[in-house]
């Protein structure tokens, strides 16, 4: 028997009959389900289930017994759901139930068929790539969970006036940015932040990074790619104290002259791929890629 746990961060009553037809699919293949306790609480208040679920309330309570994580929500949702999976190779589905879903790219009309997908095993895993990050001095909270899908970002706080951020790879000092700030991104985070901020798009299987500027005053600064095994150092330098520094949704504030140091983590997310769905497919649906009136067919 197969089972999975659900994640989803909030709840809207319009979801309802998405939820009961996610439920009820489920029960239908003989599926076990557990659910994140802070979400089942919402949904219980929410709306009336007709079936008790176990629930789990952190990472330890996700083992090698679930066969895959599935999230309701969108892709803020979906990257939250890192802090739950972390190393622990379970496969992650996103059903979209927010705006764009790139990562959360099953719609919640498609519930059925993405299930039944699943059960006969029509699906491909994607293996994504995490940033893993170190700061000196130490950010206490840092200690629990230091990994980014997306992108590790430095921008300024509280301030209109620019910061420096002197960058070094692999030891050997490549400039400082004169700008908001500095993304420094995964080939997932690459149709993100970095994206808006002039980055190139990076197939998610590819093993780059990308360092793009936020609005760079160096006029010759431009988004840089690099391999993924190379090991960045930043140290931000502004007119103010402190700056902020942000892995994916968590944003931690940091003071003048950190030294953040940025890896790619020694462990992958893997995300499932459905087989109609493909990253071409994707670029096409979410982010209108070529959409020119000559290629309407």
């Amino acid at each position: 028997m197969m089972k999975i746990a659900i994640y989803g961060q909030y709840y809207k009553k319009e979801f309802s009959k998405y939820l009961e037809n996610l439920l009820e699919t489920l029960a239908n293949y003989n599926i076990e389900v557990i659910i994140e306790a802070d979400f089942y609480e919402l949904i219980n208040k929410g709306q009336n289930l007709v079936n008790t679920y176990k629930t789990y309330s952190s990472c330890v309570d996700l083992d090698d017994s679930f066969d895959m994580l599935i999230t309701v929500g969108g892709d803020g949702t979906f990257l939250r759901s890192i802090t739950y999976i972390r190393a622990s190779n379970i496969p992650v589905l996103g059903l979209n139930f927010g705006r764009l879903g790139f990562l959360a790219n099953v719609q919640k009309d498609k519930i059925k068929e993405a299930i039944a997908s699943i059960v006969n095993k029509e699906f491909i895993i994607i293996e994504r790539s995490l940033l893993q990050v170190k700061t000196i001095p130490k950010i206490e909270a840092l200690n629990n969970l230091n990994i980014a899908l997306n992108e590790v970002t430095v921008v300024r706080k509280n301030s209109t006036a620019m910061i420096a951020v002197d960058t070094c790879l692999d030891d050997e000092f490549l400039t400082s940015y004169w700008a908001d700030g500095l993304i420094v991104a995964t080939p997932t985070g690459s149709t993100g932040y970095s994206l808006s901020c002039g980055g190139p798009v990076i197939s998610p299987t590819a093993k780059n990074i990308v360092l793009t500027p936020i609005a760079p005053h160096n006029l010759t600064a431009r988004p840089l790619v690099i391999p993924d095994k190379t090991k960045i150092e930043l140290k931000v330098i502004g007119r103010k104290d402190y700056a902020l520094l942000s892995l994916d949704s968590q944003v931690y504030t940091i003071p003048n002259k950190t030294k953040i140091f940025i890896k790619k983590a020694d462990f992958t997310i893997k995300t499932v791929l459905l087989n109609n769905q493909s990253f071409s497919k994707t670029l096409r649906e979410k982010l209108l890629w070529g959409e020119d009136a000559r290629n309407i067919m």
